[in-house]
């Protein structure tokens, strides 16, 4: 029996050296989806509030002002080149036209085990004029 306990010791430190690199894996993709998934509600977020401001104040740089700050704790922070609003305008008068903002963001990963980073996108959509 002691012969036996002898010929196996270590093999639990090899077993769990096999096994660690995956734990880790594991670990670090959790952790990158979970801030992804943040981000993505915010994006969403920040459209909503962006297309609210375009279609009651028929503004682009009001609703531009709006996305940022809703995502002004995002690193690196949202650009206007990166917000999409068509039309440009809401028509004054006429039918019920709908406004649509797009924000399209280059999300890089906190570890950068995973690559460079993900394209997340938020998109908000609503009636002009209310």
């Amino acid at each position: 029996m002691v012969r036996r306990l002898r010929e196996e010791r270590g093999a639990s430190a090899v077993e769990f050296a096999l096994i660690a690199p995956l734990l880790v894996l594991l670990v670090i993709g959790i952790i990158e989806f979970g801030h992804a998934f943040q981000v993505h509600g915010q994006l969403s977020a920040a459209a909503r509030e962006g297309v609210r401001a375009m279609a009651l104040q028929n503004d682009p740089a009001a609703a531009r002002a709006a996305v940022r700050q809703a995502t002004s704790t995002l690193d690196p922070a949202v650009t206007d080149a990166q917000i999409s609003i068509t039309p440009a305008a809401c028509p004054l008068t006429g039918g019920s036209t709908t406004v649509r903002l797009t924000i399209d963001y280059d999300m890089p990963f906190l570890t950068g085990f995973l690559g460079a980073g993900l394209d997340l996108s938020g998109t908000g959509v609503m009636r002009c004029n209310g």
